[in-house]
């Protein structure tokens, strides 16, 4: 019996959807704990691509999935993918997706601060996507927020809505020289939310921590990476929660002496969507051919992602900070046929190597990579089923991975596919 945490190590999009949509048979329920609506985790199984944004990838797998007191939600979204999956024969009721009452509730003028503060900075902007997940968190943390549990009490949801409607409307139309929001039709619009969602909504904290004294294996599934945390990510281009381990206790309603597994999803390169720094991108026909053949796009967004060397700077901050027992490493197939491959193991900083992440951007701005090559591989590796099988190249560059991080590599994935994965140990065993 085992409770596992899943996080991205880098800024996110590093195959987590794949990974919990596997660990997932060996689970018996799959909780989100932290993020929004961004996060897409992408399944591909019997030869159908599946996008999660809200529901835990474990929905595929028939197992209990659960929304925690840390994400928030924007009802819309998640009505619409619980229908999505319905036509395609993917059950999300009630009996096996739960969500916590506690979870803040991503409303209309979230949405709409956070375009018109975006469209207000100009060429300062921090790169949102617009969906309100960071507003929703800042009223969250302002006691302002709105709660699943207001949702299902008509009079308080109304009132609290109203109140905060005029509040938004001045900040919107005198600030941001934005358009205003109607109270009554938010009001009217949440309400129908309500009837649906309202055999969704529970006490989570309950139901996990029944299921562990039950002896029920249960997976936690982050969104984005360690480097998008709030605290400990690259600030202020990061998202609006924590998106390290350490959260999935917070974020879901449970003990960290509950926790016996962290596995950090690694790709075998780094890439990065959106502003901020990222110190071994490559500005070459490498990172292109890297970005092309990897599909680098925003599994929400559509948005092309920065592609760069694998950087282990940064993964050695997440082995640090999430107390990782594992790595499961990602796109490895992408690398083939690379004549050699680089890997950033430190940062040149005006003639001092620095080895650790520092936290300021204009220090990070001036840093240069520090890399270390190794030959590459010509071998088509996607189907393989070995570690043994691996050419000498392949194995090297794993093992180089397991040293720099001081930490065992427990999964590898070769593609898309469910059966492209080899497990070198089970973390449910």
């Amino acid at each position: 019996m085992a409770n596992v945490i899943i996080v991205g190590t880098q800024w996110g999009d590093e195959g987590k959807g794949k990974i919990v949509d596997l660990l997932a048979e060996n689970a018996d329920m799959v909780v989100r704990f932290q993020g929004g609506n961004i996060a897409g985790h992408t399944m591909v199984v019997g030869g159908e691509q599946f996008i999660c944004h809200l529901i835990p990838s474990g929905i595929l797998q028939e197992k209990t999935c659960i929304i925690g007191n840390g994400v928030v939600v924007d009802p819309a979204v998640l009505l619409k993918e619980i229908d999505a999956l319905s036509a395609r024969g993917i059950d999300a009721g009630p009996h096996n997706l739960k969500i916590c009452e506690k979870a803040h509730l991503i409303m209309p003028y979230h949405r709409q601060v956070d375009h018109a503060r975006e469209k207000f900075k100009g060429d300062k902007k921090i790169g949102t996507t617009g969906r309100g997940i960071g507003p929703a968190y800042e009223d969250k943390a302002t006691r302002r927020g709105i709660r699943f549990a207001d949702l299902l009490e008509p009079e308080v949801f109304g009132e609290k809505v109203e109140t905060i409607v005029d509040e938004k409307n001045f900040y919107l139309k005198n600030y941001l020289s934005s358009d205003t929001l109607d109270a009554e039709k938010i009001i009217e619009e949440y309400q129908a939310y309500a009837q649906r969602l309202a055999p969704h909504v529970t006490n989570i904290s309950v139901v996990i921590n029944d299921a562990i004294k039950n002896g029920r294996q249960v997976l936690f599934e982050g969104a984005q990476g360690t480097h998008l945390d709030i605290d400990h990510g690259t600030y202020p281009f990061v998202t609006s929660s924590n998106t390290l381990a350490g959260n999935a206790c917070c974020g879901a309603g449970i003990g960290p002496k509950k926790i016996d597994v962290v596995i950090g999803i690694v790709k075998a390169y780094t890439t990065r969507v959106g502003q901020g720094p990222f110190t071994a991108e490559l500005f070459d026909n490498i990172g292109d051919a890297i970005q092309k053949k990897g599909a680098e796009f925003g599994a929400t967004t559509g948005r092309r992602r920065r592609c760069g060397w694998l950087d282990t700077v940064i993964l050695r901050n997440s082995v640090r900070l999430n107390g990782l027992t594992g790595l499961a490493i990602t796109k490895l197939d992408v690398l083939d046929g690379l004549e050699y491959l680089k890997i950033c193991t430190g940062y040149d900083y005006q003639g001092e190597l620095l080895e650790h992440f520092p936290a300021s951007l204009k220090i990070l701005a001036a840093c240069k990579p520090v890399y270390e090559t190794l030959p590459g591989w010509s071998e088509n590796i996607s189907g393989i089923k070995k570690l043994e099988d691996f050419p000498v190249n392949v194995r090297n560059y794993l093992d180089r991975i397991a040293e720099l991080t001081q930490t065992p590599i427990h999964i590898i994935s070769v593609g898309a596919y469910r059966e492209q994965t080899i497990v070198l140990k089970n973390p449910f065993a």
